[in-house]
């Protein structure tokens, strides 16, 4: 399955760097959401090579749908998580393909093809980027921390994002909003960002990302810091040395 999802999210990502400097096909999903006439192929590819070696999983994709997560296996996948940034020309992109067990991540792929960065995880084995091992930082202070953030397409997770970052920012060191969930929780994993936090995620935005942030040696949680689920909303993801001191900003404990 790992061989499957590197060479999905791999295929997928040539598909959309093909056709990058192109007019995009934009249709609209609904409020501030769009999908683009790459998404649609890079999905068809991925789900064409999943059901030829996998016919009995379930999928469930941001564009097509699918089966809801349950037991057994599960495909989790994003063919175009910045889907926005990709419609400008913004260069922050990538595919995010995530296999879950049981609800559980097992595996986790995401692709950026432009810069040629595969950051795969693997449950008990560890992340990795083109094959190097990768470690969430070292910052054990929140006033020394970068953060990621998102601000999702809902004006009520705006609003509750900007609470959040009213209480943040005099504490933080500073914060990026990427525009990709995906790459947001890989760069966690990586150590390049402190933390990642996002009150309205889906399922395949986080599938990957957070299995990732763990085998780093992460950590994530939801904003109350119960265990978390891809099937929930609400995401903090850390390096875990500042995990508890983030989670008492958030809920102004502090």
């Amino acid at each position: 399955m790992l061989k499957t999802a590197i060479e999905a999210a791999i295929g997928a990502g040539r598909i959309l760097v093909e056709r990058y400097p192109e007019g995009r096909d934009i249709t609209k999903k609904g409020f501030r959401d769009i999908v683009t006439d790459a998404d649609i192929a890079a999905e068809s590819f991925i789900l064409g090579l999943i059901n030829r070696r996998f016919p009995d999983h379930a999928i469930l994709s941001e564009e097509a749908g699918g089966s809801d997560i349950g037991s057994g296996f599960s495909w989790v996948l994003d063919p175009l998580d910045g889907t926005t940034n990709y419609a400008h020309h913004h260069p922050v992109f990538a595919v995010s393909i995530g296999v879950l067990e049981h609800g559980n991540p097992l595996v986790g792929v995401i692709h950026d093809p432009l810069r040629d960065q595969t950051f795969v995880a693997q449950r008990g084995a560890g992340a990795r980027l083109n094959d190097v091992p990768i470690h969430v930082s070292g910052v054990a202070e929140l006033k020394n921390a970068l953060l990621g953030v998102d601000w999702g397409h809902e004006n009520e997770v705006r609003d509750r994002m900007l609470d959040y970052l009213h209480r943040l920012l005099p504490r933080c060191g500073t914060v990026r909003a990427s525009g990709s969930a995906a790459l947001a929780l890989a760069y966690v994993a990586a150590g390049w960002t402190d933390a990642y936090f996002q009150p309205g995620l889906k399922p395949w935005d986080s599938a990957a990302g957070s299995l990732l942030v763990k085998e780093a040696g992460g950590e994530c949680t939801t904003m109350k810091g119960e265990p978390y689920r891809v099937q929930l909303p609400e995401c903090l993801a850390t390096n875990g040395l500042i995990h508890d001191e983030f989670l008492k900003v958030l809920n102004g404990e502090v």
